[in-house]
């Protein structure tokens, strides 16, 4: 172990002292930033104007519905019931931006369905969840406890209202935090391919200009892989701490300098009781933000993600560093090495490919399966553990980590087989016969 330690030290001190590693340290995050904060700017929500349809069959809003003047959204009433299906495609509605529905239980459940053909803003949401309410609060005050409405609004019971996309009115398209979460298992498949790679070209340069036969003086082949694969592992930790660091120290400057929560809403020590429009567009305009924002600073739990993100990598490392050392170890001429390039990274954007399959698929079979495949598990447990696993399966994700656990070890054996008898083998061409005589030879 000791003569582990030293090549893993000799491998370290040789990654972090190159001028690609500082660079790529220091300005890879702050290219990433750069992304994001472009992103923070192309997620401004412009402001946005609504003809709405009110599918009212039973009439209980009698047509009338005050807005006081905001010219942001207009009402249209229809005293029949319209299919969502219906709104969706019929030529008829295309007009209209949404639709709400008023079911005849609305005055005793008090849920609404809005179905929007373009996502709205929250300020959006607010008006339309204003305006509807206060003339449901004028109904149920009147036919159902007969008091005045004024007196009702003091101990109402807020209606719900369910915004839904009328184009996917269960919710089956995947949401940004799964987008989240496919960032975060592509940016560890991106550091595994860098570190695999180079473990990969170290082992191919020291057995072509036959270094290897020195070191192996020293030390036993199992040795000088573990080695290998920890130092340069352990580069890899540091540059992704580098990276965290850097991130987070921009994001928190960002956050109170350039995006400070002025549009939070519980911000506004502001109540509306009167039908005052100026006041609503103030109340409005304070309930608007930005959905990355939101999505970075409010939605994303960092610190759950954060460690399973460093658990995955780690393992997910060790499976594929494995895997990259037992390639190197294998091949008989640098030749060889260039036909395995292509392979490699076909395996690799598969694994990035079933991340996107998971992330519009969550529920498929196929999507269940490459949950727990080693190759792939990193980059689709990240993507559902962004989405969030329902309730009483989240052992899936610790069962997905033990099994890429199992295939790190097990990966870890085999590349320990062939590394010790293909390390000294020159000018063969490879073939699958020599990999089934090293592996079957102790």
């Amino acid at each position: 172990m000791n003569n582990s330690w030293h090549i893993a030290s000799r491998e370290f001190r040789e990654r972090i002292g190159s001028r690609s590693y500082v660079l790529f340290s220091i300005f890879g995050p702050l290219v990433l930033l750069g992304f994001v904060y472009l992103l923070f700017l192309a997620g401004d929500v412009p402001e946005q104007r609504w003809k709405v349809l009110i599918s009212d069959k039973a009439g209980i809003m009698e047509n009338k519905i005050f807005t006081s003047g905001d010219k942001a959204v207009t009402y249209s009433f229809v005293d029949d019931y319209v299919d969502h299906d219906e709104f969706a495609d019929a030529k008829k509605f295309q007009e209209f931006d949404a639709l709400l529905e008023i079911n005849e239980k609305i005055l005793s459940n008090k849920i609404a369905f809005v179905f929007y053909r373009e996502e709205p803003s929250t300020s959006m949401q607010m008006r339309v969840r204003y305006h509807c309410e206060r003339r449901l609060e004028e109904v149920i005050a009147q036919e159902l406890y007969d008091m005045p409405v004024q007196k009702y609004r003091k101990i109402k019971t807020p209606i719900g209202f369910s915004f839904r996309d009328v184009y996917d009115p269960y919710g089956m398209a995947a949401d940004l935090k799964g987008w989240a979460g496919f960032f975060f298992g592509a940016l560890i498949f991106v550091f595994i391919f860098l570190f695999g790679m180079t473990i990969l070209r170290s082992v191919v340069r020291e057995k072509s200009n036959r270094i290897v036969e020195v070191l192996l003086a020293s030390v036993s082949p199992n040795q000088l892989m573990t080695g290998k694969i920890i130092g340069i592992g352990m580069s890899a930790f540091l540059q992704f701490t580098i990276w965290i660091t850097i991130v987070s120290s921009g994001l928190y400057l960002m956050r109170e300098t350039v995006f400070p929560d002025v549009r939070d809403a519980s911000n506004v020590e502001m109540m509306i009781t009167e039908d005052d429009a100026s006041q609503q567009e103030q109340f409005f305009g304070s309930m608007e933000y930005n959905e990355f924002v939101d999505l970075v600073y409010e939605r994303m739990q960092f610190s759950n993600t954060l460690g399973f993100f460093f658990v995955f990598f780690i393992a997910g490392y060790l499976f594929y560093g494995a895997f990259f050392a037992a390639i190197g170890s294998t091949m008989g001429s640098e030749s060889d090495g260039q036909q395995f390039v292509i392979p490699i990274i076909l395996l690799l954007c598969f694994a990035l490919y079933s991340g996107y399959y998971a992330l519009h698929y969550p529920d498929a079979p196929l999507s269940k399966w490459l949950h727990y495949l080693p190759f792939t598990s990193p980059v689709v447990v990240m993507v559902k553990l962004a989405q969030g696993y329902e309730p009483g399966h989240a052992y899936e994700l610790y069962v997905a980590l033990l099994i890429l656990l199992a295939g790190a070890f097990a990966m870890l054996g085999i590349a320990g087989r062939l590394y010790k008898n293909g390390i000294l083998q020159f000018g063969h061409r490879l073939q699958l016969r020599h990999l089934i005589k090293w592996l079957r030879r102790s």
